[in-house]
């Protein structure tokens, strides 16, 4: 049990006593709680009978009093002693004076106590991170806390236990000083533990008082074995969100104190920042390592692409392939289709990253598969909508313009599958190339239709996916077709090549968009009639 002494050395209390004195001009004394005066100021033995008693406290807790004594009065004694003498009534100055100080030394003792806790806390919870720096295993950082725990509370025992991810159930991560074979290792159903279900729900500690005879506790069997008594179970929560139930339990029936349950809170805490910690590291682990296939597999996906740009008799041809991420589903290609004649496909599948990278894959296969053997190209398109509707779910689908330049008869044939349509400009002037249909892989039975174009000296074809038109600035601004037209007519008029064209109309693009983030890739090419 505290005491005042515990809080101020003799001189500070001396010197108290000897001013509450002064001021009413009645003996003062500053006692222990039994009502024993601390000091007799050598006035020999203690006073016969305190006159008024007034209590210090910390919190419910009486630490001490302040006590005004009746003693033998004094030659010369003022009025004031006078008025405190033996059989009169105490002032109400008094009283109130008396009771004002002990508020006072209350405060000061509780400002103290606080502080002291906080910093024996603060010293547990510097041991506690230090015990956790470097810990990335997760069961190697509850094996700690939970062996700290048994160390610091001098518990008889400490357990950890987990949600799953569901939050439906707990399983044990932890143990420290318990028998493996009272250890329960499966998942235990929160719904089925009382205890715990209040523990997550209120966040908030739960003191079992008797393990053995609370009808909450699922396995008192087990705490019977261990000899375990009491329990106090803390929440494991980590910015609002609870991770699981830390218990302590001890070996006969103790009522934790305040203290107690600040530190085992505080411990708690850190356990659950060290188990998120974990957690992110073993997911930064996992991240790397699919970090690493997804650059192997972007690899593969480069692979993909043409490495060269096909040399035409009369003509130039130039591409650029911007992915949003490390896999895209923008695709272009060019098929050697034999007697001079080139295939120009370029595509955009429905959405982003792996799914589309893999459609993106399958489509080009599809397309080179029947490109060999077809020359029709609406029966090609036909061919490949078919596999797609049948092998990809209904939400996979795939925009593409495909084209064969035939050189002998400057031609362009070509249809397009939902795609954007290429433009072309000519003299000052530009066009769309609309023929064809709808996209591949919504319905089976879709037809297209051909388109021929015959190509003049000085035409220039730009076959593009929505990643340029749709790019936007930071007023939510689309690059557009407009500014495609100034750009490609600028590049033209400055004579620049198939190559300088793309890049031209890339550089213009960026530097409208500015910094803003990319949402889509890009894809261009750019076909020159020399």
């Amino acid at each position: 049990m505290a005491v005042i002494s515990d809080f101020f050395n003799n001189k500070i209390l001396r010197h108290m006593q000897e001013t509450f004195t002064e001021v009413i001009g009645a003996r003062v004394c500053i006692c222990a709680p039994d009502g024993q005066c601390l000091f007799d100021d050598g006035l020999g033995a203690a006073p016969q009978r305190l006159h008024l008693k007034v209590p210090v406290k910390i919190e419910e807790e009486v630490i001490g009093l302040l006590a005004l004594c009746e003693a033998l009065p004094a030659a010369g004694q003022s009025a004031r002693a006078e008025a405190g003498a033996a059989g009169s009534p105490t002032p109400k100055w008094v009283s109130n004076f008396l009771k004002l100080m002990a508020g006072m030394i209350s405060s000061l003792c509780n400002r103290q106590r606080t502080l002291r806790l906080r910093v024996e806390e603060l010293s547990t919870m510097y041991r506690l991170t230090a015990e956790f720096t470097g810990q990335r295993d997760l069961k190697t950082v509850l094996t700690t806390a939970a062996a700290t725990v048994v160390e610091m509370l001098n518990a008889q025992a400490c357990t950890i236990r987990l949600l799953s991810d569901d939050g439906e159930q707990l399983r044990i991560m932890a143990a420290s000083n318990i028998d493996d074979e009272h250890v329960v290792h499966g998942p235990i159903r929160l719904a089925d533990s009382k205890i715990d279900q209040e523990v997550i729900s209120t966040k908030r500690m739960v003191y079992i008082p008797d393990l053995e005879h609370d009808s909450r506790v699922l396995f008192p069997e087990g705490a019977r074995a261990e000899g375990l008594v009491s329990a106090l179970c803390a929440p494991l929560v980590y910015r609002g969100a609870a991770l699981g139930v830390i218990r302590t339990y001890k070996s006969h029936a103790y009522r934790y104190d305040r203290f107690e349950h600040a530190l085992i809170f505080a411990i708690a805490a850190q356990a659950g920042a060290a188990v998120v910690s974990a957690r992110l590291y073993e997911r930064a682990v996992t991240a790397a390592k699919m970090k690493r296939q997804l650059r192997l597999a972007a690899e593969v996906q480069r692979q993909m692409f043409p490495a060269n740009e096909p040399e035409l008799d009369g003509f130039d041809i130039s591409a650029v392939y911007v992915p949003c991420f490390e896999l895209g589903g923008d695709f272009y290609d060019f098929i050697d289709l034999g007697s001079g004649r080139t295939g120009i496909a370029i595509g955009d599948v429905v959405g982003k990253g792996i799914r589309a990278s893999l459609l993106m894959a399958s489509t080009r296969a599809a397309l080179r598969a029947h490109a060999a053997n077809i020359s029709d190209i609406p029966t090609i398109l036909a061919n490949m909508n078919r596999g797609l509707c049948a092998e990809s779910a209904a939400c996979d689908f795939v925009t593409m313009f495909y084209g064969v330049i035939d050189p002998a008869e400057m031609s362009l044939t070509y249809a397009n599958a939902g795609h954007l349509p290429p433009l072309l400009y000519r003299r000052g002037e530009h066009f769309r190339l609309t023929a064809g249909g709808g996209v591949l892989g919504v319905e089976a039975d879709w037809q297209w239709q051909p388109g021929r174009l015959e190509l003049l000296p000085g035409d220039t074809v730009l076959i593009f996916t929505d990643g340029l038109a749709e790019a936007t600035n930071f007023q939510d601004e689309a690059f557009g077709t407009a500014r495609i037209n100034q750009a490609v007519f600028a590049a033209v008029a400055d004579g620049r090549d198939a190559h300088g064209i793309v890049q031209h109309v890339l550089w213009e693009m960026r530097r409208f968009a500015g910094l803003q983030t990319r949402l889509d890739d890009l894809t261009m090419v750019a076909v020159k009639v020399l």
